[in-house]
């Protein structure tokens, strides 16, 4: 028996007759850019969340763009976050004409190290993006507390924690605002491109609504400079079904997880995840820490086993950003783990002979490995 990474024909099977009714509404209705779908998805996804607004967007990494640009982030200024991210983090940062400053991160959750930010920060410093990696929130007091002192926004980069929980609050609504991204693999994802920030900040929701219309405030009334970031009412309509299955979805990766991490908690040479007490982690992804990665995936490929990385270069070492003038070596725990992490399948439809196909799989890659 064969294991994929991911299997979004299985995940959709369920909900297939709810999802094509939905597109059929919107089909009929003509409403395929905004317009009321997108509205419904925004208000049941604010709600899910406990967050007064949410703004449908065409992508996670537009959420990240303009939530940077409507709090006035721009050329000067400087935006502190992690290098073990997907590029898109970075991205935002630099097409608002900020500069990404990078700072390490913690060997046990792999999210934003607080303790390395007086290091970072300085007088062009305007805010900060801690990156919930994998499903699991930050250590949002301690950023939060650092950030108010010093008059800094903090935007959650929430793009992997739908549902993820903080001290019982959702991932997005502890900064001033969090973004997330339904890219189609996502723990909620759409049939496309998709993004959303939360916030319960009027003001700046207003700015988002504004700049994700070409800076519309209506038809053809330009109050700012904005672009083309709409959510599609398909998107949305999907998305809004999808949802309701968010939950049951988590919590089968929750017991995924605790199937993993018991059954390969007896080999030293992995390294599984750990969780804080006070968060509640969504596993978007299981990636384990090991020495001779790229032989362990090639076994585990050979058993049809499929697994990934996130992510192999950490984006401080990536060409597109050279000119930074950052080196290997300037964040050791960050390089660590891009050079040891195997991400393991995840996704709620994982059966039980699955799991144990790759338990037994892992365990017999990394003893041989091992032994070569």
């Amino acid at each position: 028996m064969q294991v994929p990474f991911l299997d979004l024909k299985s995940h959709h099977a369920p909900m297939l007759t709810e999802i094509n009714g939905a597109i059929r509404d919107v089909i009929e209705s003509n409403a395929f850019a905004g317009g009321p779908f997108v509205e419904r998805f925004e208000e049941d996804f604010a709600a899910y969340c406990n967050s007064s607004y949410a703004i449908g967007l065409g992508s996670g990494t537009e959420a990240l763009w303009l939530t940077l640009m409507a709090l006035g982030v721009g050329p000067g200024d400087d935006v502190i976050t992690v290098p073990n991210t997907f590029m898109a983090t970075a991205e935002a940062i630099t097409y608002c004409g900020a500069r990404p400053v990078f700072v390490d991160v913690d060997e046990r959750t792999y999210t934003l190290d607080p303790d390395s930010l007086p290091q970072a920060v300085t007088a062009r410093t305007k805010a900060i993006i801690p990156v919930h990696l994998f499903g699991q929130p930050a250590d949002m007091d301690s950023i939060l507390k650092f950030a108010r002192h010093r008059g800094l926004f903090v935007i959650e980069d929430a793009c992997q924690a739908h549902g993820a929980e903080y001290q019982r609050r959702r991932a997005g609504t502890l900064g001033d605002a969090g973004c997330f991204s339904f890219y189609p693999g996502k723990n909620l994802g759409a049939f496309g491109e998709a993004g959303a920030v939360v916030t319960d900040n009027a003001e700046l929701q207003e700015k988002i609504r504004i700049l994700r219309d070409h800076g519309q405030v209506r038809k053809y009334h330009h109050t700012m400079i904005g672009w083309n970031c709409r959510m599609d009412g398909i998107q949305a309509a999907a998305l809004r079904v999808k949802l309701r299955y968010l939950e049951k979805g988590n919590q089968l990766r929750r017991s995924h997880a605790a199937h993993y991490d018991q059954a390969l908690s007896g080999m030293e040479e992995i390294v599984t995840p750990a969780h804080s007490a006070d968060v509640r982690h969504v596993y978007h992804v299981y990636a384990i820490r090991v020495q001779e990665r790229d032989e362990i995936m090639r076994l585990l490929g050979e058993k049809g086993i499929g697994c990934g990385v996130h992510y192999p270069i950490p984006v401080h070492l990536q060409e597109a950003y050279r000119s930074l003038g950052y080196a290997q070596g300037d964040f050791p725990i960050a390089e660590r783990c891009a050079a040891e992490f195997i991400s393991l399948p995840m996704f709620p439809e994982l059966t039980s002979a699955q799991l144990e196909i790759v338990v037994q799989g892992v365990k017999e890659a990394v003893s041989v490995a091992v032994i070569v």
